[in-house]
């Protein structure tokens, strides 16, 4: 449910707004900060909990009533806190302990990276009769799921009579012989986040380009095909 209706809804969301840029939340004639007004002024959960602890007010969520309520401390109480010689020490030791997370994070990754530029990787050999069977079978479970049946024409092209559409068997050649090489994704275990996550999707790219390179090598009549998953990819 948005509660953002109206003229007090609309007061709501600005405050919102400003609590999550740092600035001051009013309420009842007090100014406020809320925990991620706290974050934006570079406070930790635990800088909060260790110089403020229980918060002064709890408030509505603005932008939706039924999630938790909006922890608040009062502006005066946060200002005071940052003067202090503890929140400094405790400050610079949170920025010390998040870069050196974070360079955990970037040795990770290069590392990972390195392991993948010279990981020898092996290509399932078979010959062209049973890799295009293989393929066609790896094809049909994907397609079944989806109510879909597969058949083969005399030209050596597939249709898909649940999408009316016609294919080379190609691109089915070169998604089997990567399903058969998904234990390469275990290279990247260890990286953090998911594919949007800009250091796990390079890792993933160099991946997928090796993989992609070693069937062409395996399979020359697969080379182009090969390209194109690597260029749309």
């Amino acid at each position: 449910m948005d509660c953002r209706a109206g003229d007090q809804g609309y007061e709501d969301s600005r405050d919102e707004q400003s609590s999550q840029s740092g600035e001051g939340y009013e309420e009842d004639g007090q100014r406020y900060v809320s925990l991620a007004g706290l974050r934006a002024r570079g406070w930790t959960g635990g800088m909060v909990h260790r110089l403020l602890g229980t918060p002064d007010r709890l408030s509505v969520n603005p932008r939706l009533r039924a999630a938790p309520q909006v922890r608040l401390y009062r502006v005066e109480r946060v200002d005071a806190a940052e003067r202090t010689d503890e929140f400094r020490r405790v400050a610079a030791f949170s920025a010390r302990r998040s870069e050196a997370v974070r360079g955990a994070v970037r040795r990770r990754r290069l590392e990972v990276l390195e392991r993948i530029r010279t990981e020898p990787i092996e290509v399932p050999r078979l010959d062209p009769g049973k890799l295009a069977l293989r393929a066609v079978e790896h094809r049909a479970r994907r397609e079944a799921a989806a109510g879909c049946r597969i058949e083969l024409t005399d030209d050596n092209s597939a249709q898909d009579t649940g999408r009316v559409q016609r294919a080379s068997l190609a691109p089915w050649k070169v998604d089997y012989l990567r399903h058969r090489m998904s234990h390469y994704d275990g290279l990247l275990d260890g990286l953090p986040g998911g594919e949007r996550d800009s250091g796990r999707a390079e890792a993933t790219e160099l991946l997928r380009r090796r993989i992609c390179a070693a069937i062409a090598e395996a399979y020359p009549p697969l080379e182009q095909e090969c390209e194109r998953q690597t260029r749309d990819q």
